[in-house]
């Protein structure tokens, strides 16, 4: 499989270096939204959707910003693109589904500091993707970021049923899954390459 291949970018950002658990971006929703799998399948989605259009959008703005010599202006032009993005599915969610958007709390408004996104931008942008190749690394961006969540939940779900010491509870627990979580995505980091 080529490094420039659609479907090795897609399996790279899915997998190999998945954001959250290889490059640690986006951890703030990923311990705090995923102890229920309903909630954290809708954040997943939510996320995804975010970075198909910063991805999108964050390309465009970069050719116009190469055109016209201006390349310094990315970084606020990015977070003006996600911040754009998580308003318009925020008021999607606020109107067609008003439980998931109490359920999401918080950590909806969030995703505009989710650096996940913002890595995106960043990352195709230094890699130097055309429109392809970012739409292939946002979606696998966005599905690895969905995967990182619904693995937790559904590990969290599961501790709940069973008999934890009260010294490991809540956010001990949380943390030390998410190490092994991390351990075990680790192990696919001589695959990617980059």
């Amino acid at each position: 499989m080529q490094a420039d291949s659609l479907s090795f970018i897609f399996l790279n950002a899915a997998i190999v270096n998945n954001f959250v658990l290889a490059l640690f971006l986006g951890i703030c929703p990923f311990l705090g939204v995923s102890a229920k799998l309903e909630t954290s399948w809708n954040m997943g989605l939510a996320t995804m959707f975010v970075m198909l259009v910063s991805s999108t959008c964050a390309y465009g703005i970069n050719l116009l910003l190469v055109e016209f010599e201006l390349e310094f202006l990315r970084l606020i032009c990015y977070i003006a693109v996600i911040a754009s993005a998580v308003q318009l599915v925020e008021m999607v969610m606020k109107k067609f589904s008003p439980a998931l958007f109490r359920a999401l709390g918080i950590f909806l408004p969030l995703i505009t500091t989710n650096c996940a996104i913002l890595g995106l931008a960043l990352f195709q942008t230094l890699r130097e993707y055309d429109f392809l190749q970012c739409l292939a690394f946002s979606l696998g961006a966005g599905l690895g970021f969905t995967v990182a969540l619904m693995l937790m939940a559904g590990l969290r779900v599961k501790l709940d049923l069973h008999n934890v010491p009260d010294v490991a509870k809540g956010a001990a627990m949380s943390l030390m899954l998410a190490g092994l979580l991390s351990l075990t995505f680790m192990g696919f980091a001589g695959l990617g390459g980059q």
